[in-house]
């Protein structure tokens, strides 16, 4: 491996352990601190959520830092947010003001992480790059998520002790991030703009955007609002799906090399259906043990699904006009993803307050019959940039 891979490898892994520590975490200490409903919680999806159609903005102004350096500085955001969650939240407003710095600089770096993994990747090896990258970091979120298991159950941790660890990774990742060897940067010409030629990988990701936010939102409140299952459950299960990372990712960066985009995403759109239907009705329909399990299966699925997110960022590197294009669209897609994803998370609290947490699911299901079609059209030209 170069030195850049491999700072960046070590930088990937520390931030995997900072997300893991607060995913394990984050919806135990909003119910036992603020004990919210459902349609507060998904409200809290507004100020988590508007950085990333802000990030497009952001990533414009900030111009003439590079990518390396970009990433560092989101890292320094999610560090110093998370930070202050932990320890400067003395009630639910300013707990908000804190998760919006956090969510800026996670928002930051998500178009980062697939833009940095393709420069260090060759050309035809892209997935597979991308698919060993995310192993690395499915391997950090069981360090994470083991750490917050046996931390809670045998070293008396509280949340003041995770939120503490997660910030001093994300402090690592950061500095990590900035010993990088800087890339060349060069103001564009344009980058508020969207190309028609793109307009079906917006539309990708806008349905990813939407069905992310009800499993990101209301799959784990499930978990721990009406299965009433403690910080541990948690934690145990992004362990047990950072396990099956390790081996899926690698798997799933080799398919779409060889498989191809359309392929990909037409499987992950059939199975979500799936992953609803059993997120919201088995409750109604089995023994709730029985239910329990299975919702738990469905957690762990629709993880490994997110990773899928990546057959759509090659697929914009393939069609991609110019090189200099790739950057800019996958930054505009976090936006555009983000203005739906946003309303998707209101109306879902809505939904679950008003007719039950089944419809939120039921809702998501049909958001996946729409990907399925969506996908249909996937095309990979021969001819990668028109210059060419």
């Amino acid at each position: 491996m170069s030195r850049e891979l491999k700072l960046f490898v070590v930088a990937s892994l520390a931030m995997g352990i900072a997300y893991s520590i607060v995913d394990s975490t984050f919806n135990n200490f909003l119910n036992e601190r603020f004990a919210l409903t459902g349609f507060q919680r998904s409200f809290l999806e507004f100020p988590r959520e508007l950085p990333g159609f802000l990030v497009l903005f952001v990533s414009a102004s900030l111009w003439f830092l590079c990518s390396r350096r970009l990433g560092a500085v989101a890292k320094f955001l999610s560090a110093v947010g998370v930070f202050l969650i932990g320890f400067a939240s003395p009630n639910y407003m300013i707990m908000v003001a804190w998760l919006f710095i956090y969510s800026l600089g996670q928002h930051l770096f998500i178009p980062l992480s697939s833009t940095i993994g393709m420069e260090l990747a060759r050309e035809d090896k892209m997935g597979q790059r991308l698919g060993q990258l995310n192993a690395i970091r499915n391997l950090a979120v069981i360090m994470g998520s083991l750490l917050v298991l046996l931390g809670f159950k045998f070293l008396g941790f509280t949340f003041h002790h995770t939120f503490a660890l997660s910030a001093l990774a994300f402090a690592a990742a950061a500095a990590l991030m900035f010993a990088m060897k800087p890339d060349k940067t060069q103001k564009p010409k344009v980058y508020l703009k969207f190309y028609k030629e793109y307009r079906l990988y917006y539309l990708l990701s806008i349905l990813y955007g939407s069905r992310k936010q009800i499993f990101l939102t209301f799959g784990p409140w499930v978990l721990v609002t009406v299965f009433h299952q403690p910080t541990q459950t948690l934690a145990t299960l992004v362990m047990i799906g950072g396990g099956i990372g390790i081996l899926f990712q690698p798997f799933l960066g080799r398919a779409i090399d060889k498989l191809g985009e359309r392929f990909v995403l037409l499987s992950e759109a059939g199975l979500l259906v799936f992953v609803c239907l059993g997120y919201g009705f088995s409750k109604f329909l089995m023994q709730e043990n029985v239910a329990f399990i299975i919702v738990c299966v469905c957690f762990l699925l629709d993880q490994m699904l997110m990773s899928v997110n990546m057959a759509r960022s090659t697929y914009m590197k393939k069609i991609a006009l110019d090189a200099s294009h790739v950057q800019p669209a996958l930054t505009a897609s976090v936006t555009i993803d983000h203005i739906f994803s946003i309303s998707v998370g209101l109306l879902g609290g809505i939904i679950w307050d008003s007719l039950g947490f089944q419809y939120v699911f039921l809702f998501g299901a049909l958001i996946a019959v729409c990907n399925l079609f969506a996908a249909l059209y996937i095309h990979i030209p021969k001819v990668k940039y028109a210059s060419d």
